[in-house]
């Protein structure tokens, strides 16, 4: 009787210890942020009325019709006049910029947020384990990364990943390959910073196509410090709870609407075409999915399968013409997320999203204000709309965080936070996070450029300015 309560038993302690092993390093394979500091550039970068006006006249290959369009891009475009620029467009040089503008552009960054992460979050470089740098378009030799390790002496067994060509939705791409690094290798610390290099990419033709990209685009990026340590846990602010990946790149149209390339006269710049929207659209309904299951609850799962069911028995009963074409999602999306972190694209892009998952304003605020406050950083604006959130302490413990991103290629990516803990660091927004939101987001460009649209020569007007006379 002993020896067969033995033979069951072994079996059944060996199977709870399997049990326990494999939870027990499922443990070890979760991804944390620790801590993130996003880049604000110095007050001489910053781009105002005044010098942006200056900026355009001073462009020798744009006539009456390019102002107008220029007047009406940036009006619409919901960026502020305190954004930041490259120092080679206050200098002048935006036509000819050298590669040691696009390297020196990047150094003010990595001198500046990765310092002041490692200090803040008490981290010695020597403890890094994973470095992860996605600047888009810029490469160099030796590359960004190698001059990170040199600046902060890392580890000679540091493992490097260097992406380049990603777009604005590089960040949650590096994101993903830390997240597959946590999976096989524990106790790791990564370090992942994501920015653009704006120094040799500033337009100076008149394609409009191209001439839009300036309007948006700005200068910022982020480090972000990420481990699986399970000793770190206590100290971590984020868990990533899941992350999708959507590429439409085999879609002629959708790998051709964001694009750098030349203009007919040899100008370099990144062309934004008339498909974007479409393909924006196709990829994020895709990338919503595969996601929707993994963010949801049961019930919404059910209620919308129940919903869909009703629709297509009705189908057959419902005039075309009672058709309304809505592109609001079907699913509500706050029954799985308390905060949506979009990406900045511009306030067309915050409007679409904002309408497809049925968003209030509060839900926007985030992204209207990073856009108004610091334009569109690319891949690291996501990281400047979830500062904000922290800025006005709207990120408790067990709140959720969806981000999404769009980006060149084409590409949605979006991913699920966990807030571990009570959040509140300003961070960039730590001297103006009280005038914020502003009574208008109104742009001053139109009270001050309007008459543009009055006059037929610009330059024969006589009430023009005078910073530009």
């Amino acid at each position: 009787m002993e020896f067969l309560f033995l033979l069951y038993l072994a079996p059944t302690l060996y199977a709870c210890f399997l049990i326990w092993k494999m939870l027990d390093e499922r443990r070890d394979r979760e991804c944390y942020i620790l801590d993130y500091q996003c880049y604000k550039p110095s007050n001489d970068r910053m781009l105002g009325t005044e010098f942006c006006g200056k900026l355009i006249k001073r462009s020798q290959n744009l006539g009456p019709s390019e102002y107008r369009f220029l007047l009406k891009a940036i009006v619409s475009s919901g960026i502020g006049e305190q954004t930041y620029a490259p120092r080679n467009i206050f200098e002048g040089r935006e036509g000819t910029p050298t590669l040691l503008d696009g390297i020196g552009e990047m150094e003010e960054f990595f001198n500046d947020a990765i310092a002041k992460l490692l200090a803040k979050s008490k981290v010695s470089p020597s403890e890094i384990d994973v470095l992860v740098v996605n600047i888009s378009m810029l490469a160099a030799v030796p590359s960004l990364s190698s001059r990170i390790i040199n600046r902060y002496k890392l580890r000679h067994d540091i493992k490097v990943y260097n992406l380049t060509g990603m777009g604005c939705s590089a960040s949650l791409i590096s994101m993903d390959i830390v997240k597959n690094i946590f999976k096989t290798q524990r106790n790791k610390l990564a370090l992942l910073i994501t920015s653009e290099s704006l120094s040799p990419n500033w337009y100076t033709g008149n394609d409009r196509s191209m001439i839009l990209a300036n309007c948006l685009f700005r200068s910022g990026g982020c480090a972000i410090l990420l481990t699986n340590k399970r000793s770190l846990k206590d100290r971590a602010m984020l868990r990533l709870k899941c992350l999708v990946r959507t590429h439409h790149g085999a879609r002629e149209e959708a790998y051709g609407c964001c694009i750098q390339q030349e203009d007919d006269q040899g100008r370099l710049g990144f062309h934004l075409g008339k498909t974007l929207p479409k393909a924006a659209t196709r990829a994020f309904v895709d990338n919503l999915r595969v996601i929707a299951p993994k963010i949801l609850p049961i019930r919404e799962l059910l209620r919308f399968l129940f919903v869909s069911l009703v629709k297509k028995l009705n189908k057959n009963n419902t005039p075309k013409s009672a058709s309304t074409g809505a592109t609001k999602s079907p699913l509500n999306f706050r029954t799985g997320v308390d905060h949506f972190c979009l990406h900045t694209g511009g306030k067309a892009v915050i409007d679409g999203i904002g309408m497809s998952l049925d968003l209030s304003e509060y839900d926007l605020e985030p992204a209207r204000m990073t856009l108004h406050r610091f334009g569109n950083t690319s891949a690291s604006s996501l990281w400047y709309v979830l500062s904000y959130m922290e800025a006005k302490k709207r990120l408790k413990k067990g709140d959720t965080v969806f981000m999404i991103s769009f980006g060149a290629g084409f590409k949605c990516n979006s991913c699920l936070w966990e807030v571990m803990k009570d959040l509140g660091d300003p961070n960039v927004w730590d001297d103006c996070i009280d005038d914020y939101p502003p009574e208008s987001l109104d742009n001053p460009f139109m009270k001050t450029y309007g008459w543009i649209n009055e006059v037929e020569d610009p330059y024969t007007y006589e009430h023009i300015p005078d910073f530009l006379k």
